[in-house]
């Protein structure tokens, strides 16, 4: 297995396989994540590929089949460079765990999210080369990894709809932040679909295929699916939820941290949101009193499209206990739930109630 070079503060939520993000402060100190602070999130350990042999198959009901070097996708392809913000599906577990308990899955917090630029070649300009079939309403991948569930072996794999398959952001990545991709991010190439969850942004990309229906693969039935409260291990019907695609708008405090003691005055609260589709944040509010009352914070200037934004404020406090408490709201009005409970399923995906911390103030 390729070494991993991370940051000495990076949080390691499993070692095998691989897991792990920065430390809040560390992550809200740059817009773009540098690569030894950008979070990870593997099912099985990271190949080793070979990219003198490799080839990218592109299969199913195309009017021609491909397998692509990667000297080739670079070489006969257009690039494309896109910053683009990352989120794992499974961001902030840890507060619906603490409404319910959710076994057997990594406890994140609110790290499991990142921002790179992206250079690589359009999904759609190799989609265009193999010609799509009308019958194609779907867009799966797998990928070289390697990961046991259920006594199979198989590759990480997951779709997209066509549609968005063929939307201009849509990216086969091979560099990230002007570098070759790290292995543990995908090298040699990985899909970049922004505004989805992060699997779907398929790592260490084999194959490519077209087909009516969305994938087989194990992570798109079963592994990332969303289901209602009410529904738990023991009675879920896997036929039966919701496929994640779409991220939600969410908001998080990152400075300071849960539970830090503060001098009295005035304090500076810092952190990111994210809108989740292209249409990006219109608005941040800090509440020093549990919601009661709130603050606007003030907002970084706007990315591109797909990309996160920085907010921060000045909220002058007393002596004692405060919940800070953070919210946003979407250019398309989209905004988030006061509390984790209604959105609490056994999984622990999709968590974007209201941020919460308590600070002391001495």
């Amino acid at each position: 297995m390729p070494a991993i070079h991370k940051h000495p503060e990076f949080i390691v939520r499993s070692a095998e396989p691989f897991n792990g993000g920065p430390p809040l402060p560390l992550l809200r100190e740059h817009v773009v994540t540098p690569s030894e602070l950008f979070f990870v999130r593997n099912h099985g350990n990271v190949p080793d590929v070979d990219v003198a042999s490799y080839r990218l198959r592109v299969e199913g009901v195309v009017d021609r089949e491909l397998q692509l070097s990667l000297a080739e996708l670079r070489n006969e392809f257009p690039s494309v460079t896109l910053p683009a913000t990352l989120q794992c599906a499974g961001i902030r577990r840890t507060e619906l765990m603490a409404v319910e308990p959710i076994p057997g899955e990594l406890p994140w917090e609110a790290e499991a999210i990142s921002h790179g630029v992206w250079r690589g070649v359009p999904l759609h300009a190799v989609l265009a080369a193999a010609g799509v079939d009308s019958t194609a309403k779907h867009v799966a991948f797998s990928g070289l990894d390697v990961v046991q569930r259920r006594g199979e072996t198989f590759g990480f794999g997951g779709s997209i709809p066509l549609a968005k398959a063929l939307s201009p952001e849509l990216m086969l990545a091979y560099e990230l932040n002007g570098a070759p991709l790290p292995p543990t991010h995908g090298f040699p190439l990985r899909v970049l679909a922004p505004g989805y969850v992060g699997a779907r942004s398929v790592k260490w990309l084999a194959t490519i295929t077209l087909q009516a229906e969305p994938s087989a693969n194990y992570f798109q039935q079963r592994a990332y699916k969303l289901f209602p409260p009410d529904v738990h291990a023991n009675t879920v019907d896997w036929a039966e939820g919701e496929m994640l695609g779409e991220l939600d708008v969410n908001a998080v405090i990152c400075q300071p941290t849960a539970d830090a003691t503060l001098p009295r005055g005035t304090i500076d609260v810092q952190g990111y949101a994210i809108a989740g589709g292209p249409q990006g944040i219109e608005r941040v509010e800090v509440s020093s009193d549990g919601g009661t009352t709130w603050t606007e914070a003030r907002l970084s200037a706007p990315l591109q499209p797909w990309s996160w934004r920085f907010w921060s404020a000045q909220l002058a406090l007393s002596a004692g206990c405060h919940q800070l408490v953070v919210r946003a709201c979407a250019m398309d009005g989209a905004t988030q739930p006061p509390v984790a409970g209604p959105i609490w399923n056994f999984k622990g995906y999709m968590n974007n109630a209201w941020h919460r911390i308590t600070i002391v103030v001495s």
